[in-house]
Protein backbone atom coordinates (compact mmCIF):
# COMPACT_ATOMS: atom_id res chain seq x y z
CA UNK A 1 0.00 0.00 0.00
CA UNK A 2 3.00 2.04 0.26
CA UNK A 3 3.70 1.57 -3.67
CA UNK A 4 5.90 4.70 -5.14
CA UNK A 5 5.34 5.29 -8.19
CA UNK A 6 8.16 7.10 -10.35
CA UNK A 7 7.73 10.34 -10.09
CA UNK A 8 9.17 11.99 -7.43
CA UNK A 9 12.05 9.77 -5.68
CA UNK A 10 13.37 8.10 -8.83
CA UNK A 11 13.80 11.98 -10.62
CA UNK A 12 14.97 13.78 -7.96
CA UNK A 13 17.64 10.59 -7.26
CA UNK A 14 18.29 11.13 -11.21
CA UNK A 15 18.88 15.05 -10.58
CA UNK A 16 21.07 14.47 -7.71
CA UNK A 17 23.39 12.20 -9.42
CA UNK A 18 23.45 14.38 -13.12
CA UNK A 19 26.81 16.69 -13.39
CA UNK A 20 25.72 19.95 -13.01
CA UNK A 21 25.79 22.13 -16.28
CA UNK A 22 27.75 25.49 -15.72
CA UNK A 23 25.27 27.79 -14.20
CA UNK A 24 25.08 30.89 -15.91
CA UNK A 25 26.81 33.80 -15.55
CA UNK A 26 25.90 37.48 -15.11
CA UNK A 27 21.71 38.50 -16.18
CA UNK A 28 21.18 38.15 -20.46
CA UNK A 29 20.15 41.63 -21.46
CA UNK A 30 16.62 42.45 -21.76
CA UNK A 31 14.87 41.03 -25.02
CA UNK A 32 14.34 44.27 -27.16
CA UNK A 33 13.00 43.37 -30.98
CA UNK A 34 14.67 44.66 -33.63
CA UNK A 35 13.61 44.84 -37.60
CA UNK A 36 15.06 41.51 -38.08
CA UNK A 37 13.66 37.75 -37.40
CA UNK A 38 14.43 37.30 -33.48
CA UNK A 39 15.59 33.60 -33.95
CA UNK A 40 13.56 30.25 -32.22
CA UNK A 41 12.31 29.86 -29.16
CA UNK A 42 11.18 26.22 -27.68
CA UNK A 43 8.77 25.97 -24.99
CA UNK A 44 7.37 22.80 -23.38
CA UNK A 45 4.66 23.07 -20.95
CA UNK A 46 1.98 20.78 -18.53
CA UNK A 47 -0.73 19.71 -21.02
CA UNK A 48 -3.59 21.26 -18.58
CA UNK A 49 -6.32 18.77 -17.10
CA UNK A 50 -8.49 21.34 -17.90
CA UNK A 51 -10.18 21.02 -21.39
CA UNK A 52 -8.43 24.15 -24.07
CA UNK A 53 -6.58 25.81 -21.34
CA UNK A 54 -3.49 24.64 -22.54
CA UNK A 55 -4.65 25.59 -26.13
CA UNK A 56 -5.09 29.17 -24.84
CA UNK A 57 -1.37 29.54 -23.04
CA UNK A 58 -0.34 28.36 -27.09
CA UNK A 59 -2.83 30.61 -28.31
CA UNK A 60 -1.21 33.47 -26.02
CA UNK A 61 2.68 32.90 -26.73
CA UNK A 62 2.13 32.02 -30.32
CA UNK A 63 0.76 35.54 -30.53
CA UNK A 64 3.63 37.06 -28.62
CA UNK A 65 6.00 35.44 -30.97
CA UNK A 66 4.25 36.18 -34.36
CA UNK A 67 4.11 40.53 -33.33
CA UNK A 68 7.89 39.84 -32.18
CA UNK A 69 8.80 38.02 -35.15
CA UNK A 70 10.04 34.78 -32.91
CA UNK A 71 9.87 31.26 -34.37
CA UNK A 72 7.85 29.83 -31.74
CA UNK A 73 7.35 25.91 -31.48
CA UNK A 74 5.54 25.04 -28.07
CA UNK A 75 4.80 21.71 -26.66
CA UNK A 76 2.13 20.74 -24.38
CA UNK A 77 3.63 17.27 -22.25
CA UNK A 78 1.17 15.16 -20.79
CA UNK A 79 1.89 14.45 -17.00
CA UNK A 80 0.22 11.08 -17.48
CA UNK A 81 3.44 8.54 -16.80
CA UNK A 82 5.03 11.42 -15.42
CA UNK A 83 6.59 12.59 -19.10
CA UNK A 84 6.79 15.94 -18.13
CA UNK A 85 9.33 15.15 -15.02
CA UNK A 86 11.04 12.57 -17.46
CA UNK A 87 11.60 15.17 -20.35
CA UNK A 88 12.88 17.62 -18.08
CA UNK A 89 15.01 15.29 -16.35
CA UNK A 90 16.11 14.31 -19.94
CA UNK A 91 16.76 17.87 -21.22
CA UNK A 92 18.61 18.82 -17.86
CA UNK A 93 20.93 15.57 -18.64
CA UNK A 94 21.28 16.18 -22.42
CA UNK A 95 21.85 20.18 -21.92
CA UNK A 96 19.54 20.00 -25.33
CA UNK A 97 15.46 20.57 -25.62
CA UNK A 98 13.46 23.39 -24.88
CA UNK A 99 14.48 26.75 -23.90
CA UNK A 100 11.47 27.34 -21.39
CA UNK A 101 10.24 24.44 -19.41
CA UNK A 102 7.15 24.23 -16.64
CA UNK A 103 7.97 22.76 -13.84
CA UNK A 104 6.18 21.05 -11.16
CA UNK A 105 6.20 22.50 -7.46
CA UNK A 106 9.81 21.30 -6.34
CA UNK A 107 11.68 20.68 -9.48
CA UNK A 108 13.37 24.09 -9.46
CA UNK A 109 15.74 22.83 -6.34
CA UNK A 110 15.92 19.57 -8.69
CA UNK A 111 17.69 21.24 -11.50
CA UNK A 112 18.78 24.72 -9.59
CA UNK A 113 22.16 24.74 -11.19
CA UNK A 114 20.84 24.70 -14.70
CA UNK A 115 18.79 27.37 -14.83
CA UNK A 116 19.40 31.18 -15.52
CA UNK A 117 18.72 33.46 -12.84
CA UNK A 118 15.26 36.05 -13.49
CA UNK A 119 15.41 38.21 -10.95
CA UNK A 120 14.88 41.24 -13.85
CA UNK A 121 11.51 39.51 -14.51
CA UNK A 122 10.42 38.53 -11.16
CA UNK A 123 11.35 41.81 -9.13
CA UNK A 124 9.51 44.24 -11.75
CA UNK A 125 6.50 41.90 -11.43
CA UNK A 126 6.83 42.14 -7.93
CA UNK A 127 6.92 45.93 -7.41
CA UNK A 128 4.24 46.14 -9.93
CA UNK A 129 1.73 43.33 -8.73
CA UNK A 130 2.59 43.12 -4.78
CA UNK A 131 4.01 40.43 -3.16
CA UNK A 132 4.21 36.85 -4.43
CA UNK A 133 2.75 33.99 -2.44
CA UNK A 134 5.27 32.36 0.23
CA UNK A 135 4.88 28.91 -1.43
CA UNK A 136 6.05 30.44 -4.71
CA UNK A 137 9.02 32.48 -3.15
CA UNK A 138 9.78 29.37 -1.03
CA UNK A 139 10.45 26.85 -4.12
CA UNK A 140 11.08 29.55 -6.69
CA UNK A 141 13.87 31.60 -5.16
CA UNK A 142 17.49 30.07 -3.42
CA UNK A 143 20.40 31.36 -1.88
CA UNK A 144 18.70 35.22 -2.56
CA UNK A 145 17.57 34.84 -6.32
CA UNK A 146 14.75 33.79 -8.45
CA UNK A 147 15.51 30.69 -10.57
CA UNK A 148 12.09 30.35 -12.21
CA UNK A 149 9.32 32.19 -13.04
CA UNK A 150 6.31 31.79 -10.86
CA UNK A 151 3.31 30.76 -13.15
CA UNK A 152 -0.16 31.30 -12.57
CA UNK A 153 -0.47 28.62 -15.38
CA UNK A 154 -1.06 25.35 -13.75
CA UNK A 155 -0.43 26.37 -10.27
CA UNK A 156 -3.55 25.28 -8.08
CA UNK A 157 -5.34 24.96 -4.37
CA UNK A 158 -7.01 21.90 -3.16
CA UNK A 159 -9.89 23.11 -0.99
CA UNK A 160 -12.52 20.64 -0.67
CA UNK A 161 -15.05 20.62 -3.54
CA UNK A 162 -18.76 18.89 -2.18
CA UNK A 163 -22.15 18.06 -3.49
CA UNK A 164 -24.43 20.71 -2.05
CA UNK A 165 -27.44 18.23 -1.90
CA UNK A 166 -25.51 15.62 -0.06
CA UNK A 167 -23.41 17.79 2.72
CA UNK A 168 -26.59 19.10 3.58
CA UNK A 169 -28.65 16.31 3.44
CA UNK A 170 -26.55 13.81 4.98
CA UNK A 171 -23.75 15.98 7.05
CA UNK A 172 -26.66 18.78 7.83
CA UNK A 173 -24.28 21.62 6.64
CA UNK A 174 -25.43 24.19 4.14
CA UNK A 175 -21.90 24.71 2.24
CA UNK A 176 -23.27 27.40 0.05
CA UNK A 177 -25.04 29.84 3.01
CA UNK A 178 -21.45 28.97 4.51
CA UNK A 179 -19.18 30.38 1.73
CA UNK A 180 -21.23 31.86 -0.58
CA UNK A 181 -20.02 33.71 -3.77
CA UNK A 182 -20.63 37.72 -4.60
CA UNK A 183 -22.65 39.18 -3.32
CA UNK A 184 -23.35 37.08 -0.54
CA UNK A 185 -21.83 37.46 3.06
CA UNK A 186 -20.75 33.96 4.45
CA UNK A 187 -21.78 32.96 7.43
CA UNK A 188 -19.50 33.58 10.36
CA UNK A 189 -21.09 30.89 12.31
CA UNK A 190 -21.29 28.18 10.36
CA UNK A 191 -17.58 29.49 9.53
CA UNK A 192 -16.08 29.08 12.52
CA UNK A 193 -18.14 26.10 13.20
CA UNK A 194 -16.00 24.25 9.73
CA UNK A 195 -13.28 22.45 11.76
CA UNK A 196 -11.64 19.64 11.08
CA UNK A 197 -13.71 17.30 13.78
CA UNK A 198 -16.66 18.74 12.02
CA UNK A 199 -15.16 17.26 8.51
CA UNK A 200 -15.04 14.00 10.51
CA UNK A 201 -18.70 13.94 11.47
CA UNK A 202 -19.44 15.08 8.07
CA UNK A 203 -17.34 11.83 6.16
CA UNK A 204 -18.94 9.40 8.66
CA UNK A 205 -22.57 10.89 7.94
CA UNK A 206 -21.84 10.85 4.34
CA UNK A 207 -20.38 7.33 3.76
CA UNK A 208 -22.96 5.69 6.27
CA UNK A 209 -25.95 6.92 3.35
CA UNK A 210 -23.41 4.86 0.42
CA UNK A 211 -21.37 8.41 -0.52
CA UNK A 212 -17.80 8.62 1.06
CA UNK A 213 -15.66 11.25 0.54
CA UNK A 214 -13.02 10.32 -1.63
CA UNK A 215 -9.48 11.71 -0.41
CA UNK A 216 -6.55 9.69 -0.86
CA UNK A 217 -4.02 8.04 1.86
CA UNK A 218 -1.34 7.42 -1.22
CA UNK A 219 1.53 8.35 -2.33
CA UNK A 220 -0.04 10.55 -5.09
CA UNK A 221 0.39 14.58 -4.88
CA UNK A 222 -3.09 15.40 -4.27
CA UNK A 223 -2.85 12.94 -0.92
CA UNK A 224 0.08 14.93 0.12
CA UNK A 225 -1.21 18.01 -0.30
CA UNK A 226 -4.10 17.18 1.70
CA UNK A 227 -2.16 15.90 4.46
CA UNK A 228 -0.12 18.63 4.61
CA UNK A 229 -3.16 20.98 5.30
CA UNK A 230 -3.93 18.97 7.79
CA UNK A 231 -0.78 18.93 9.79
CA UNK A 232 -0.54 22.78 9.64
CA UNK A 233 -3.74 22.98 10.70
CA UNK A 234 -3.21 21.34 14.31
CA UNK A 235 0.38 23.15 14.00
CA UNK A 236 2.59 19.65 13.35
CA UNK A 237 5.83 20.56 11.35
CA UNK A 238 8.02 18.05 11.15
CA UNK A 239 11.14 20.43 10.76
CA UNK A 240 10.74 24.06 11.44
CA UNK A 241 12.28 27.31 9.41
CA UNK A 242 15.65 26.51 11.38
CA UNK A 243 16.46 22.46 10.26
CA UNK A 244 15.20 21.36 13.85
CA UNK A 245 13.77 17.94 13.95
CA UNK A 246 9.98 18.75 15.56
CA UNK A 247 8.13 15.40 14.81
CA UNK A 248 7.76 14.21 18.44
CA UNK A 249 4.96 16.74 19.32
CA UNK A 250 1.53 16.82 21.05
CA UNK A 251 0.45 18.23 17.41
CA UNK A 252 1.37 15.00 15.37
CA UNK A 253 -0.40 12.70 18.07
CA UNK A 254 -3.17 14.42 17.56
CA UNK A 255 -2.75 14.62 13.78
CA UNK A 256 -2.38 11.18 13.25
CA UNK A 257 -5.11 10.25 15.77
CA UNK A 258 -6.86 11.62 13.42
CA UNK A 259 -6.22 10.45 10.50
CA UNK A 260 -7.07 7.29 11.94
CA UNK A 261 -10.65 8.21 12.80
CA UNK A 262 -10.75 9.15 9.39
CA UNK A 263 -9.71 6.15 7.84
CA UNK A 264 -12.70 4.32 9.16
CA UNK A 265 -15.21 6.37 7.09
CA UNK A 266 -12.72 6.16 3.55
CA UNK A 267 -13.20 3.34 0.96
CA UNK A 268 -10.42 0.72 0.86
CA UNK A 269 -9.19 1.84 -2.19
CA UNK A 270 -7.88 4.97 -1.33
CA UNK A 271 -4.46 3.94 -0.38
CA UNK A 272 -4.21 2.81 -3.96
CA UNK A 273 -5.58 6.56 -5.47
CA UNK A 274 -3.52 8.25 -8.44
CA UNK A 275 -4.10 11.88 -8.75
CA UNK A 276 -7.33 10.99 -11.39
CA UNK A 277 -9.04 9.08 -8.91
CA UNK A 278 -11.07 11.55 -6.43
CA UNK A 279 -12.02 13.22 -10.08
CA UNK A 280 -13.41 10.29 -11.12
CA UNK A 281 -15.76 9.22 -7.27
CA UNK A 282 -16.97 12.75 -7.84
CA UNK A 283 -17.69 12.95 -11.58
CA UNK A 284 -19.74 9.34 -11.32
CA UNK A 285 -21.39 11.21 -8.70
CA UNK A 286 -20.44 8.09 -6.09
CA UNK A 287 -18.23 10.48 -3.82
CA UNK A 288 -19.57 13.39 -1.53
CA UNK A 289 -16.45 15.22 -1.48
CA UNK A 290 -12.81 15.31 -2.57
CA UNK A 291 -10.19 18.55 -2.37
CA UNK A 292 -8.92 19.28 -5.51
CA UNK A 293 -8.64 22.07 -7.93
CA UNK A 294 -11.92 22.91 -9.97
CA UNK A 295 -10.60 20.21 -12.87
CA UNK A 296 -13.01 17.89 -11.29
CA UNK A 297 -16.22 20.45 -11.92
CA UNK A 298 -14.49 20.98 -15.33
CA UNK A 299 -15.04 17.85 -16.84
CA UNK A 300 -18.40 17.42 -15.00
CA UNK A 301 -19.47 20.11 -16.45
CA UNK A 302 -18.81 18.65 -20.03
CA UNK A 303 -19.54 14.98 -19.17
CA UNK A 304 -21.61 14.96 -16.25
CA UNK A 305 -23.28 18.54 -15.77
CA UNK A 306 -25.61 17.43 -13.06
CA UNK A 307 -23.49 16.39 -11.08
CA UNK A 308 -21.92 19.92 -11.83
CA UNK A 309 -25.13 21.81 -11.27
CA UNK A 310 -24.71 20.43 -7.59
CA UNK A 311 -20.86 20.97 -7.17
CA UNK A 312 -19.62 24.04 -4.45
CA UNK A 313 -15.70 25.03 -3.58
CA UNK A 314 -14.99 25.97 -0.48
CA UNK A 315 -12.48 26.70 2.12
CA UNK A 316 -10.84 23.92 4.33
CA UNK A 317 -11.57 23.37 7.52
CA UNK A 318 -9.43 25.07 10.48
CA UNK A 319 -7.49 23.31 13.11
CA UNK A 320 -5.90 24.64 16.17
CA UNK A 321 -2.99 26.57 14.48
CA UNK A 322 -5.69 27.81 11.82
CA UNK A 323 -6.82 26.93 8.72
CA UNK A 324 -4.67 25.63 5.87
CA UNK A 325 -5.69 25.79 1.92
CA UNK A 326 -3.43 22.81 0.06
CA UNK A 327 -1.39 24.81 -2.85
CA UNK A 328 1.16 23.49 -5.55
CA UNK A 329 2.86 26.32 -7.51
CA UNK A 330 3.66 26.02 -10.95
CA UNK A 331 7.21 27.95 -12.49
CA UNK A 332 8.62 28.37 -15.53
CA UNK A 333 12.39 27.58 -15.88
CA UNK A 334 14.92 28.78 -18.47
CA UNK A 335 17.88 26.42 -19.76
CA UNK A 336 21.12 27.55 -19.27
CA UNK A 337 21.73 26.03 -22.41
CA UNK A 338 19.37 28.13 -24.40
CA UNK A 339 20.34 30.31 -27.66
CA UNK A 340 17.76 32.39 -27.27
CA UNK A 341 17.48 33.61 -23.26
CA UNK A 342 16.36 37.26 -24.19
CA UNK A 343 13.40 36.13 -26.28
CA UNK A 344 12.75 33.23 -23.68
CA UNK A 345 12.59 36.26 -20.75
CA UNK A 346 10.70 38.21 -22.86
CA UNK A 347 7.63 35.73 -23.25
CA UNK A 348 7.63 34.96 -19.88
CA UNK A 349 7.31 38.73 -18.22
CA UNK A 350 4.57 39.00 -21.42
CA UNK A 351 2.51 35.87 -20.12
CA UNK A 352 2.98 36.89 -16.70
CA UNK A 353 0.91 40.46 -17.08
CA UNK A 354 -2.38 40.79 -15.51
CA UNK A 355 -3.91 40.88 -18.90
CA UNK A 356 -2.85 37.84 -19.63
CA UNK A 357 -3.10 36.36 -16.46
CA UNK A 358 -6.75 36.47 -16.75
CA UNK A 359 -6.78 35.05 -19.91
CA UNK A 360 -5.22 31.91 -18.86
CA UNK A 361 -7.44 31.72 -15.39
CA UNK A 362 -10.48 32.16 -17.37
CA UNK A 363 -9.31 29.55 -20.05
CA UNK A 364 -9.06 27.02 -17.20
CA UNK A 365 -12.35 27.55 -15.17
CA UNK A 366 -10.65 28.90 -12.56
CA UNK A 367 -8.16 25.97 -11.76
CA UNK A 368 -4.94 28.61 -12.35
CA UNK A 369 -4.46 30.77 -9.15
CA UNK A 370 -1.86 33.54 -10.36
CA UNK A 371 0.77 34.07 -7.78
CA UNK A 372 -0.11 37.42 -6.85
CA UNK A 373 -3.03 38.25 -4.03
CA UNK A 374 -3.92 41.20 -6.09
CA UNK A 375 -5.02 38.81 -8.71
CA UNK A 376 -7.62 37.38 -6.83
CA UNK A 377 -10.30 39.60 -8.31
CA UNK A 378 -10.32 37.93 -11.52
CA UNK A 379 -14.38 37.59 -12.67
CA UNK A 380 -14.00 33.86 -13.85
CA UNK A 381 -14.41 33.02 -9.95
CA UNK A 382 -17.52 34.97 -9.70
CA UNK A 383 -19.16 34.08 -12.63
CA UNK A 384 -18.71 30.60 -13.76
CA UNK A 385 -20.86 28.17 -12.80
CA UNK A 386 -23.75 26.75 -12.94
CA UNK A 387 -24.42 27.00 -10.29
CA UNK A 388 -22.97 30.68 -10.63
CA UNK A 389 -20.16 31.40 -8.76
CA UNK A 390 -19.42 27.09 -7.97
CA UNK A 391 -15.35 28.21 -7.87
CA UNK A 392 -15.42 31.79 -6.16
CA UNK A 393 -14.21 30.68 -2.50
CA UNK A 394 -11.78 27.98 -4.25
CA UNK A 395 -8.98 30.39 -4.21
CA UNK A 396 -7.73 31.13 -0.81
CA UNK A 397 -9.04 34.61 0.63
CA UNK A 398 -10.10 35.63 4.24
CA UNK A 399 -8.70 33.67 7.29
CA UNK A 400 -7.65 30.81 4.37
CA UNK A 401 -3.68 30.34 4.04
CA UNK A 402 -2.90 28.80 0.57
CA UNK A 403 -0.08 26.44 2.57
CA UNK A 404 2.62 23.66 0.26
CA UNK A 405 3.24 20.87 2.00
CA UNK A 406 7.10 20.71 3.79
CA UNK A 407 7.24 24.20 4.13
CA UNK A 408 8.67 25.98 6.78
CA UNK A 409 11.26 23.19 6.83
CA UNK A 410 14.61 24.72 4.74
CA UNK A 411 13.96 23.93 0.95
CA UNK A 412 15.83 20.96 0.49
CA UNK A 413 14.38 18.98 3.54
CA UNK A 414 10.95 19.97 2.44
CA UNK A 415 11.94 18.58 -0.89
CA UNK A 416 12.53 15.44 0.05
CA UNK A 417 9.94 15.49 2.84
CA UNK A 418 7.72 15.76 -0.20
CA UNK A 419 9.66 13.33 -2.63
CA UNK A 420 9.79 10.45 -0.02
CA UNK A 421 5.87 11.00 0.75
CA UNK A 422 6.93 11.01 4.17
CA UNK A 423 3.45 12.45 5.78
CA UNK A 424 1.36 9.96 3.98
CA UNK A 425 4.02 7.24 4.94
CA UNK A 426 3.01 7.82 8.88
CA UNK A 427 -0.49 8.20 7.83
CA UNK A 428 -0.85 4.65 6.24
CA UNK A 429 1.75 3.31 8.75
CA UNK A 430 -0.42 4.22 11.67
CA UNK A 431 -4.63 3.69 10.00
CA UNK A 432 -3.51 0.57 7.65
CA UNK A 433 -0.70 -1.03 8.96
CA UNK A 434 -1.77 -0.23 12.51
CA UNK A 435 1.50 0.47 13.98
CA UNK A 436 1.82 2.95 17.11
CA UNK A 437 2.06 7.10 17.06
CA UNK A 438 5.31 6.33 18.84
CA UNK A 439 6.70 4.10 16.39
CA UNK A 440 5.33 6.22 13.99
CA UNK A 441 7.01 9.04 15.04
CA UNK A 442 10.58 7.08 15.41
CA UNK A 443 10.65 6.26 11.96
CA UNK A 444 10.07 9.51 10.70
CA UNK A 445 12.36 11.49 13.15
CA UNK A 446 14.62 8.42 11.80
CA UNK A 447 13.99 9.28 8.04
CA UNK A 448 14.47 13.22 8.16
CA UNK A 449 17.98 12.69 10.49
CA UNK A 450 18.76 10.69 7.13
CA UNK A 451 17.90 13.69 4.72
CA UNK A 452 19.89 15.99 7.11
CA UNK A 453 23.27 13.69 6.17
CA UNK A 454 22.35 14.29 2.62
Amino acid sequence: MLRRSLTRRAVLKAAALTPPALAAGSLAAPFVHGAYAAGTLKMGAWDHWVPGAGKELERVCQEWAAKEKVELSFDLITSNGDKDLLTLMAEGQAGAGHDIMGLRTWYVEAQKQRFVPVDDIVEPLIQKYGKVATASEYCGKIDGHWLAVPSGYASGELPPCARIDMMKEYAGIDIVKMYPAPPGTGDKELQDNWTWDTFLKAAEACNKNGHPFALGLSTCTDALNMAGAVFAAYGAFLVNEKGDVTVKTDATRQVLDWFKRLSKHLPEEVYAYDNASNNKALISGYSALIMNPPSAYAVAKRDAPRVAEQLWAFHSPKGPNGRYDPSNPYFWGIWNFSKNIPAAKALLAYISTREMQEKLVTASVGFDVPPFASFMDFKVWEEEGPPKGTNYNYPSRGDAIPFLSGYPAPLKIGTQMYAQALLIKMIAMHTHQGRSVEDVMTYAESEIEGYLRT
